[in-house]
């Protein structure tokens, strides 16, 4: 569950659509044009982990609504209108306790069969249709909600790009937004870029622990994140060997996300919305 694709982390054999990849390839290109504040070091929430970041939260929102305008009309919305407030009152629940109640949230369904839901900076969340093959409760579809929140609320997006501009422009030329013969080389790879940025596996499991938290906090079991990893790992299909891909396999997640049970149990007897 990234905003680059479940489809991969379950092993679907349908490639990643214009909502993974145009939409990563559209926040780098106008991110380039833009060009970038330099922030320096940051803190991811519940983590704690240092991260590089290269652009203002202002900057990344601004690019990650462009994107999402772009997949919205390029997509189309599910017409379901149970489904669609579904997810929006559970993204919602989510976004009150992320402490970011301040973005601009936005979720909607996508008329997609795979398995997968995106996040792009400043809040702007998608779930496929196919999710709901495996998220078959509302604590399992807060698992995914909660997931694509962390990675929004890390600014995980942000983080990836500003790695791929430092590969490409070195510090130095960072810290003078690049020259303009720079700045256009890169935007002319923005395409490519936007096709090989998934997030890390060290994002992945970052949201992993991140949306665990979030959902106790909210009031949703988190012993539904393990219940949901099963359900994907019952969809087969084939996929690449673990050790190749940014995402873990349904097997390690659930490993993972079992060794976090203790603190997002504590968390979740102590939330006011758990039900008694």
């Amino acid at each position: 569950m990234t905003e680059v694709g479940m489809a991969r982390a379950s092993g679907a054999a349908r490639p990643p659509s214009f909502t993974a990849r145009g939409a990563r390839a559209l926040f780098l290109a106008a991110t380039v044009a833009a060009g970038v504040t330099v922030t320096g070091c940051e803190t991811a929430p519940v983590t704690g982990r240092q991260q590089m970041i290269l652009m203002s939260d202002s900057q990344a929102t601004e690019m990650g609504l462009a994107a999402y305008q772009q997949i919205l009309k390029e997509s189309k919305i599910s017409p379901d209108k149970a489904m669609n407030e579904r997810v929006r009152r559970v993204g919602q629940r989510i976004a009150a306790v992320s402490g970011r109640p301040d973005l601009p949230w936005e979720f909607n369904v996508i008329q997609d069969d795979t398995p997968n839901a995106f996040a792009l900076p400043g809040g702007k969340v998608g779930v496929h249709t196919g999710l709901f093959k495996v998220a078959q409760n509302d604590d399992q579809l807060a698992t995914v909600m909660a997931h694509e929140v962390g990675h929004a609320i890390a600014r995980h997006s942000a983080e990836r790009v500003s790695q791929q501009m430092a590969l490409q422009l070195g510090l130095a030329g960072l810290g003078m937004a690049g020259s303009g013969a720079q700045l256009a080389q890169l935007a002319g790879s923005a395409a490519t870029l936007g096709v090989v940025l998934p997030f890390s596996r060290k994002q992945e499991a970052e949201a992993d622990h991140i949306g665990v938290i979030m959902m106790a906090k909210a009031g949703y079991d988190p012993r539904a994140a393990v219940t949901l990893w099963q359900n994907f790992g019952k969809l087969g299909g084939d996929r690449a060997p673990e050790f190749l891909s940014t995402h873990p396999a349904p097997a390690s997640r659930i490993q993972e996300i079992q060794a976090l049970m203790p603190e997002a149990m504590a968390v979740y007897e102590k939330s006011p919305k758990a039900p008694r």
